[in-house]
C-alpha cells in the first residue's frame, strides 16, 4: 500500500522550510547605525501604506478641499453630479498642487540627505516633520490648538511651535480645516439661496404653488455658475486660501 497519508506532511515541511532555513536579509543604514531585516522593513512599509489615507486627510490640504466641493455640490442642488469619484480626483490634484512646496522641502531637507548617507533615519524623520509642522501650524487656529491641548492634558500655551505634540497639532489642524471649509461653503451657498428665494417668490406670486422651485431654479443656478466660470474661481480661491510657509 502506498503511504498517501505522508504527502501532506511532506508538503507542509517543504513549505515551512524557507521560514527556518533561509537567513534574514539585513540591510545596514548608510551611516552605519542600527540595521533592520528586510521583513521588518516590509512590515514598516505596509504599515505606512495603511496609514497613508489617514495622513492624507489629517495632515494635508485635502480635508478643506473635499468639504468645500461637497458643499458646493449641495448648494447647486445637483444631487450626485459631479460624482464622488470626480470630486475626489479634483481634490487629490489640487492637494498635490498646494502641497508641492512642502513636499519639495521634505525631499531636499530629509529624503535626499538620508539617501546620500548624510543623515540617519531618526534625524531624517525629524527633518521631514519640520516642513509639515510649519504648514499645519500656519492653517491652525490658536483656539483649536489650546482646546486639544487641554483635552489631551498636555497643557499650554506653548513657548515655541516645536513644543506642540504632533497628535494635538493634527487634531487641531483638522478641526481648523473643517471650520475654514464651512466658512467658504457658507459664502458659496449665498448666491444659490438667493436664486432659490427669487424663483420661489415668483412661482408663489403666479399661483404655481404645486411646482417645485428647485426644478425651475436649477437651470438658472447652472447658467450662473457657468457664466462666471465657477469651477476656475472655486479652484483658484481654494488654492489661494492656504497659507504655505516660504
Amino acid at each position: 500500500m502506498r503511504p498517501a497519508f505522508k504527502l501532506p506532511a511532506a508538503a507542509a515541511a517543504l513549505a515551512a522550510l524557507p521560514a527556518w532555513a533561509a537567513p534574514a536579509v539585513t540591510i545596514a543604514p548608510p551611516a552605519g547605525g542600527q540595521g533592520y531585516s528586510l521583513s521588518i522593513q516590509l512590515l514598516m512599509l505596509m504599515t505606512a501604506l495603511t496609514l497613508l489615507p489617514a495622513a492624507l486627510m489629517t495632515m494635508t490640504a485635502f480635508t478643506r478641499i473635499i468639504v468645500v466641493l461637497g458643499l458646493l455640490r449641495q448648494a447647486m442642488g445637483t444631487s450626485n453630479t459631479p460624482s464622488n469619484q470626480i470630486l475626489l480626483g479634483l481634490s487629490l490634484f489640487l492637494t498635490m498642487f498646494v502641497m508641492t512646496p512642502v513636499a519639495q522641502k521634505v525631499y531636499a531637507e530629509a529624503a535626499q540627505p538620508y539617501l546620500d548617507g548624510k543623515l540617519e533615519f531618526q534625524p531624517a524623520v525629524a527633518a521631514a516633520a519640520k516642513p509639515m509642522r510649519a504648514f499645519m501650524l500656519a492653517q491652525t487656529r490658536s483656539a483649536d490648538l489650546m482646546t486639544f491641548a487641554r483635552i489631551s492634558g498636555h497643557g499650554g500655551p506653548y513657548a515655541s511651535q516645536d513644543e506642540v505634540p504632533f497628535p494635538v497639532l493634527a487634531a487641531a489642524f483638522t478641526t481648523s480645516e473643517l471650520t475654514t471649509a464651512f466658512q467658504i461653503g457658507f459664502m458659496l451657498f449665498i448666491p444659490f439661496v438667493v436664486i432659490d428665494l427669487v424663483v420661489a417668490s415668483v412661482l408663489m406670486s403666479m399661483g404655481m404653488m404645486m411646482l417645485s422651485p428647485m426644478l425651475i431654479s436649477l437651470p438658472f443656478k447652472l447658467m450662473l455658475f457657468v457664466l462666471v466660470d465657477g469651477w476656475s474661481l472655486v479652484m483658484g480661491s481654494l488654492a489661494a486660501s492656504f497659507n504655505v510657509p516660504a
